[in-house]
C-alpha cells in the first residue's frame, strides 16, 4: 500500500461507504479502512441457517426522504416489513408502539376519546425535566410503569430522571389502531441483508480490514490527502477533554432446532427483573424458510473505551464535552468528522445517509468551484 489516496475513510458503515462510493465515482480515489473484519458497521448481516441475521441488532431502514430512498434503492430492492414490537411486561403482551391496541388491553376503552381520558387522567402537567416526566406526561403513569421505566433503565442503566426528556419524544402514541412503529412512507429491510448493499457502494474501491486506525495513522498519514473519520470523536482526539459516554450492547444469539420461537421479530422485555432488553427472532424480519430459527437475547452494558461504543448518551454533561470536541474539529482542514459516533448524534440510518451525500455533494462543489478558478 505505496499509492497516494484523496481520501482516508475510517469507517466501513453507512457515513464511510457512501462517502467513498459519491466521491470515486467523481474521480477521487479513496481508501476505506475498517478495524472489524467485515463492512456495514453495525448493519453487517451473515447467512445463518438460510437466515438473514442482523449481527448487531435489528437494523430496519426508514425514511420519509425520497432522496434518500431512491438512493438506497439503487444498491437493493427492499421487502415490505413494516416494524411493529410486542412488549412483554410479566407475561403479558402489549403492542407498540403505543395505539389503540395497547390502550384497549390495557383499560378495556374502545374509542379515542375513552384512550385520551384515560391518559389524562394520569398525565404529569408540568413541564418535563427528564425522561419520566415526558414520558408520563405522554402517556400517564400506568403505561409509563409497565412499558417504559424498567426497559429504558435497562437500555440506558440509569434512572429515568436522570435521562434527558427528547430521548421518548421520539416514541409514537396514536389514537388510531396501527401497530406500524414508523409513520414513514417509506419502509423495509433489504431482501438479501445489508452487507450486499455495502458489497455493492465499495465496489472497485480499496477496503482494508482487520486494521485499527490509530494503531496505523503513522504509516497512513503521508499516503492519504484527506481523512474523513467516523469514528469516536473523543478518541481521536485522545481523550483531551475526557471521554464521551455512550451505550455498548451485547448481543447473545443462538440457533434453535425449532421452526419458531416467538412468532415475531421482536419482542421487548419491560420489566425490570428480566436481564436483557429484547429479543430478536431474525428469520421474520424477511420471512426467511428454514426448519431452524435464529434468536438474539440483547443487554445493554457499562460504557468503557475498550467497549464498541452504539448509542451516545446526549444528556448535559457529555453535550458539554462533546462541545468542546466539536469546537476543536471546526479547526480540521483536512481531516472531516461523519456519522452518528463522529457527530455524536442519534442518527437513524437514513439520517446518516443523508449527512453523508450532503458532505460530499458541498466538497465536490467546492473542488470543481476551486478548479475553474484556478
Amino acid at each position: 500500500m505505496n499509492k497516494k489516496y484523496d481520501f482516508a475513510i475510517i469507517g466501513a458503515g453507512w457515513y464511510g461507504s457512501v462517502c467513498a462510493r459519491e466521491l470515486t465515482d467523481k474521480g477521487y480515489t479513496c481508501l476505506v479502512i475498517d478495524k472489524r473484519d467485515h463492512i456495514g458497521g453495525n448493519c453487517y448481516t451473515e447467512k445463518v441457517e438460510g437466515i438473514n441475521v442482523h449481527k448487531y441488532g435489528a437494523h430496519i431502514f426508514h425514511t420519509s426522504n425520497k432522496e434518500v430512498w431512491d438512493y438506497v434503492n439503487k444498491y437493493t430492492e427492499f421487502n415490505n416489513y413494516k416494524h411493529h414490537v410486542i412488549a412483554n411486561y410479566k407475561d403479558e403482551l402489549y403492542s407498540l408502539p403505543f395505539n389503540m391496541w395497547t390502550f384497549n388491553k390495557l383499560w378495556g376503552v374502545k374509542t379515542p376519546e375513552e384512550a385520551k381520558a384515560k391518559i389524562e387522567s394520569q398525565r404529569f402537567k408540568g413541564d418535563p425535566s427528564n425522561l419520566e416526566e415526558q414520558a408520563i406526561s405522554l402517556v400517564g403513569k400506568e403505561i409509563y410503569e409497565k412499558l417504559i421505566k424498567g426497559y429504558t433503565e435497562k437500555q440506558w442503566l440509569k434512572s429515568a430522571k436522570d435521562l434527558p426528556a427528547f430521548i421518548i419524544k421520539r416514541l409514537p402514541v396514536r389514537f388510531i389502531y396501527d401497530n406500524n412503529y414508523f409513520s414513514d412512507p417509506y419502509q423495509g429491510i433489504p431482501k438479501n441483508g445489508y452487507t450486499e448493499v455495502f458489497d455493492k457502494l465499495l465496489k472497485g474501491i480499496e477496503v482494508k480490514l482487520n486494521c485499527d486506525y490509530f494503531e496505523n495513522k503513522e504509516m497512513l498519514s503521508p499516503l492519504c490527502d484527506n481523512v474523513i473519520y467516523t469514528g469516536p470523536i473523543d478518541k481521536y482526539y485522545n481523550y483531551k477533554f475526557g471521554e464521551l459516554e455512550y451505550r455498548p450492547l451485547k448481543f447473545e444469539t443462538e440457533i434453535l432446532d425449532i421452526e419458531n420461537f416467538q412468532g415475531h421479530s421482536v419482542v421487548n422485555y419491560t420489566s425490570a427483573d428480566i436481564p436483557f432488553t429484547r429479543i430478536i427472532e431474525h428469520k421474520h424480519f424477511n420471512n426467511d424458510i428454514s426448519d431452524k430459527t435464529v434468536v438474539t437475547h440483547e443487554y445493554a452494558i457499562e460504557y468503557n473505551k475498550d467497549e464498541e461504543p452504539y448509542y451516545p448518551i446526549n444528556d448535559k454533561p457529555n453535550q458539554h464535552i462533546y462541545q468542546k470536541y466539536f469546537e476543536l474539529s471546526k479547526k480540521e482542514n483536512k481531516v472531516f468528522f461523519g456519522g452518528r459516533l463522529a457527530e455524536y448524534n442519534y442518527y437513524d440510518q437514513h439520517q446518516v445517509i443523508e449527512s453523508a451525500l450532503n458532505f460530499t455533494k458541498i466538497w465536490i462543489d467546492h473542488k470543481t468551484k476551486e478548479n475553474k478558478n484556478e
